[in-house]
């Protein structure tokens, strides 16, 4: 038993025996493997520092206006819906409305700032705040808003 591992361990090359008789081809597969051990490794390689990534410049919109809009009837919220689609921030003053139809264009509103990922707040009982998705308003823009409102009731 003893002298057939000796014989797998010298056809692996894990020892050379020469009392086994091995065949000259297995004499130079493991004198080639021998070779390949006692080469020295190459030294590690040098790593080149990586530039700097260069600046992206994101198409980021421009907020340049907030839309107010005073609507009186339904039929307005096509005007409510192209301009917050356009990226715009819509305040939708809801007060010269009956119930009915103020429920309504509410209704509407959520549904147009749900399917473009936007919020709506609301600013007074009947005034409203369209806020795209890319866009964030802070307290103190509300309050600004709320308090304009206040002075463009008739």
């Amino acid at each position: 038993m003893a002298n057939a591992l000796r014989k797998m361990a010298n056809y692996l090359g894990l020892m050379d025996d020469p009392d086994l008789g091995s065949h000259p081809a297995d004499n130079a597969q493991t004198s080639r493997a021998l070779e390949a051990k006692s080469k020295p490794r190459p030294a590690a390689l040098a790593v080149a520092p990586m530039a700097p990534p260069a600046a992206v410049q994101l198409d980021l919109p421009v907020l340049d206006r907030i839309v107010t809009l005073h609507p009186r009837f339904y039929n307005e919220a096509r005007t409510i819906g192209e301009q917050y689609r356009e990226g715009n921030p819509v305040i939708i003053n809801l007060t010269d409305m009956d119930e009915a139809e103020r429920k309504r264009l509410v209704d509407f509103a959520s549904g147009l700032v749900f399917g473009h990922h936007g919020t709506i707040e609301r600013v007074t009982s009947k005034v409203f705040l369209l806020s795209p998705a890319n866009i964030r308003v802070s307290n103190e823009d509300k309050a600004a808003a709320a308090e304009a409102s206040f002075f463009n009731q008739s």
